[in-house]
C-alpha cells in the first residue's frame, strides 16, 4: 500500500508541477521544446524507483534535469518543478556517502547553473542543498540502525550459545554428581554382594555384615540422590562441612576397608563449594579403592590453612584380587575439571612402594 501511495503521490507531483504548468502556458510546438518538457516529466517519473535504485534515479534524473536546463530557452520553466530536483538531491544523498556525493552534487550545480544561464544561483541552492543534507541524515540514520540491527543480531547469537553453553555446564555438573553419588553407592554394594555370596555357608555372622552394610550404601545413596532432586528443584540446602568426609570414611570402614582420616590446621567456616570438592575427592578416592585395591590401607588425610585446602587420599598396594568393578574413567577427570574452575589443583598416581595417592589442593 506504501509504495502505491509513492507512485500516486509521483504522479501527482509531475502532472501538477510540470504537465499542467506547461500545458495553461501552451505546450512547445517544436521538436526541442517537447524534448525540453519531457525530460522534466521523465526526470520526475524516475522517482518512483528511489528506494531501490537510489543511484540510478539520482543519475537519470540528474542528467534529464541537465537536458532540460539546456533547453530552457525553447520552453517555459514550471517553477513547481524545482520540488523534483530537491527530491532528486534527497535522493543523490541516499546513494551516494560522504564526500563522493557532496563533490558530484557541486559540479552538478555548477554545470547546471551554467547550462540554465540564470544570473542568480539562489533557486537551485535553495532546491538542491537542503535536500541533499536531509538525504544524508536519513542515510545516516539507516545506516546506524541497520547496525543497530546486526548487533542485536549477534547479541541474540550470543545469548543462544551462551544458553547452550550454560546448558551444557549443567548438564556435565549433573551427570557427575550422579557419577559419584550413584558410582560409591553400587560399588560398595556390589563389593559386599560378593563377599556375601563367598562367606553365605561358612561364616552366616560376617554375612549378615556384609548385608547389613549394603542397606546402608543403598539407604545413604537413595539420600544423597534425593537431596540432588530437592537441590534441582530449587529447595534451600545447607552447605556441606567436612563432618561428611568423617561419615563417609566411617561408612567405608564399616563395610571392611582398612581406612583412617585425619585432620590439620582449619576446617570449620569453609565455603560450601570448598567442602564439597573435598567431599567428593575423598568419596571417589575410597570407591576407586575399593574397585581395584582391596584389603589396601587407606589414609585420607586434610589439611586446612588460611589460603589452601589440600586434601591428600593414600592407600597401599592391594592384598587382595581386584573387586571386579569397573569403573567408566569420569571419576577423576570430572573432580579435576570442578577443581580447575575453582582455581585449584589435583594429581593422581602411583607412589612409591607400589600405592596410588589422589591430592587435590582447594583455594579458601
Amino acid at each position: 500500500m506504501t509504495v502505491v501511495w509513492w507512485l500516486a503521490g509521483v504522479v501527482v507531483l509531475v502532472v501538477g508541477g510540470v504537465v499542467a504548468p506547461i500545458g495553461w502556458h501552451g505546450w512547445p510546438s517544436t521538436v526541442v521544446g517537447n524534448v525540453f518538457a519531457l525530460s522534466l516529466v521523465v526526470s520526475g517519473l524516475v522517482l518512483a524507483w528511489w528506494r531501490t535504485h537510489p543511484r540510478l534515479v539520482a543519475v537519470a534524473g540528474g542528467g534529464l534535469w541537465l537536458v532540460a536546463g539546456g533547453l530552457s530557452s525553447w520552453g517555459w520553466f514550471p517553477d513547481p518543478a524545482l520540488v523534483i530536483l530537491a527530491l532528486l538531491s534527497t535522493v543523490a544523498a541516499l546513494g551516494f556517502r560522504g564526500w563522493q556525493g557532496a563533490a558530484g552534487l557541486a559540479g552538478y550545480l555548477l554545470i547546471l547553473f551554467y547550462l540554465v544561464g540564470d544570473p542568480n544561483p539562489v533557486p537551485l541552492m535553495m532546491f538542491s542543498v537542503p535536500g541533499f543534507l536531509a538525504g544524508t541524515v536519513l542515510r545516516q540514520r539507516r545506516e546506524v540502525a541497520a547496525r543497530l540491527a546486526a548487533r542485536g543480531r549477534e547479541l541474540e547469537e550470543e545469548r543462544e550459545l551462551f544458553a547452550d553453553l550454560a546448558l551444557r555446564h549443567e548438564r556435565a555438573r549433573i551427570a557427575a554428581e550422579l557419577h559419584d553419588i550413584v558410582g560409591h553407592a553400587i560399588s560398595v554394594m556390589i563389593i559386599q554382594a560378593a563377599a556375601g555370596q563367598r562367606l553365605v555357608d561358612r561364616d552366616p555372622d560376617r554375612t549378615r555384615e556384609a548385608f547389613a552394610a549394603i542397606a546402608e550404601s543403598a539407604r545413604q545413596g537413595r539420600g544423597d540422590l534425593q537431596r540432588l532432586v530437592d537441590l534441582l528443584g530449587g529447595a534451600a540446602s545447607g552447605g556441606p562441612d567436612l563432618a561428611v568426609i568423617d561419615e563417609v570414611v566411617d561408612r567405608a570402614a564399616r563395610s571392611g576397608l582398612d581406612v583412617s582420616c585425619r585432620f590439620e590446621g582449619v576446617r570449620d567456616g569453609l565455603p560450601a563449594p570448598v567442602a564439597h570438592l573435598a567431599f567428593r575427592v575423598v568419596q571417589e578416592s575410597l570407591t576407586n579403592a575399593l574397585r581395584y585395591a582391596p584389603g589396601a590401607a587407606v589414609r585420607v588425610t586434610v589439611s586446612g590453612s588460611v589460603q589452601i585446602l589440600v586434601v591428600r587420599v593414600e592407600n597401599a598396594p592391594g592384598s587382595g584380587a581386584d573387586a571386579g568393578v569397573a569403573g567408566c574413567g569420569q571419576g577423576l577427570t570430572g573432580l579435576r575439571e570442578r577443581i580447575q574452575e575453582l582455581g585449584g589443583r589435583l594429581s593422581a598416581g602411583p607412589v612409591v612402594g607400589g600405592g596410588w595417592a589422589v591430592e587435590a589442593g582447594l583455594p579458601l
